[in-house]
């Protein structure tokens, strides 16, 4: 990837400054470093704030706010980019001035993705059903086991349970109650916390696999642009670049630490991908500071490698933006029954998809 160039700029050759950009490189590893652990540890961190739980409304709208910031990233940042390498002049006219590569690795990227996050949520899904069948209660046991703690937990100790029927793995209970009270409310209450674990365990799968995907497709990016940040010398490209990539980090940080919270990992695993996520553009930045000496993004090979690359993440990041993180929020029931929720999510969403894009003309 160290073969000359041919698109240098006259603007960016009268910016050059190799010690103003050396001192740059550093605050942009400081700030990108900083933005994204802030962004992915807060839901983390701050789950058991009532005003960061994932059922409250400020979280649903901050996480359609990042989820419109990473939809325009992967638009308006990521695939121009993968266009533009993908075209460049530098390039043999055949064939890469002869198809839209980037439109269709970003395609096919988009379509991996589904195949990969099926499969994943296929493989999660069996591995619980196989759980909950390796530590099920037998029927014989539950009498002595279920029985006494629902008498328990409902106050019916004095009265006593009457009767236990097993019915397609629900527990339908039958009692006597000296005050005349009638035993329906005990099986719709059953029934109910059947269907919402069934919920839960649905939405789990989900998001265990959305943060791994999306996880993937940003830190393929991050990789990208911290080498180029890295191993540019001018300051006029360096400056727009820190304030976008720690404004882009914290809030992909942010929706990537919110899938990871939901999903309910392990401390070891959260704290594991949330380390990995906030550590790997600082250090592509430091890569790219070690390679500049002769390293030129601009090289042929270099332009294939970044195009393709670019390609792969718009494609991932637009495909999890609008099935895992959008239509999965703005689809879900709990949205749908609340208007002002929806009103205050479509906002942020459209917001943070303007503001991003909107960086575009300096970065």
């Amino acid at each position: 990837m160290s073969t000359s160039g041919c698109s240098e700029s006259p603007e960016l050759e009268a910016c050059w400054d190799e010690t103003t950009a050396f001192i740059l490189k550093f605050v942009a590893i400081a700030c990108i470093l900083l933005a994204g652990f802030i962004g992915v540890a807060v839901p983390l961190v701050g789950k058991s704030w009532r005003i960061l739980r994932s059922d409250s409304g400020f979280f649903s709208a901050t996480k359609a706010f990042a989820a419109g910031v990473i939809l325009s990233t992967g638009f308006v940042h990521i695939l121009p980019d993968a266009t533009s390498a993908l075209s460049d002049p530098c390039l043999p006219k055949f064939p890469w001035s002869s198809f839209p590569f980037s439109g269709f690795i970003a395609m096919m990227a988009a379509l991996f993705t589904l195949l990969a996050d099926f499969i994943t949520t296929q493989y999660y899904e069996g591995k619980q059903e196989k759980q909950i069948e390796t530590s099920g209660i037998e029927v014989g046991d539950l009498d002595s086991a279920v029985v006494p703690l629902v008498a328990k937990e409902d106050g019916l100790e004095e009265n006593g349970i009457h009767n236990v029927v097993m019915d397609g793995g629900d527990v339908h209970r039958t009692h006597i109650r000296e005050n005349g009270q009638t035993h329906e409310h005990l099986e719709s209450r059953s029934h109910k916390h059947a269907f919402e674990d069934d919920d839960d365990t649905d939405s789990v799968v989900r998001y265990a696999v959305a943060s791994q995907v999306l996880e993937l497709g940003i830190v393929s990016h991050s990789i990208i642009i911290g080498l180029s940040l890295g191993v540019s010398q001018s300051p006029c490209t360096i400056r727009p670049l820190l304030g976008a990539l720690s404004f882009h980090q914290f809030f992909e940080g942010f929706a990537l630490g919110g899938c990871i919270s939901q999903a309910k990992f392990g401390i070891l695993r959260s704290i594991l991908m949330a380390g990995f996520f906030a550590v790997t553009a600082p250090i592509s930045v430091g890569i790219g500071i070690g390679v500049s000496s002769f390293y030129d993004h601009d090289s042929p090979r270099a332009l294939i490698v970044e195009g393709i690359l670019d390609s792969i993440s718009a494609g991932i990041l637009i495909y999890m933006a609008l099935v895992d993180l959008i239509a999965a929020e703005f689809l879900s029931k709990k949205m749908k029954s609340n208007f002002g929720n929806q009103m205050v999510s479509f906002i942020a969403l459209f917001l943070g998809a303007g503001l991003m894009a909107s960086l575009a003309i300096w970065a």
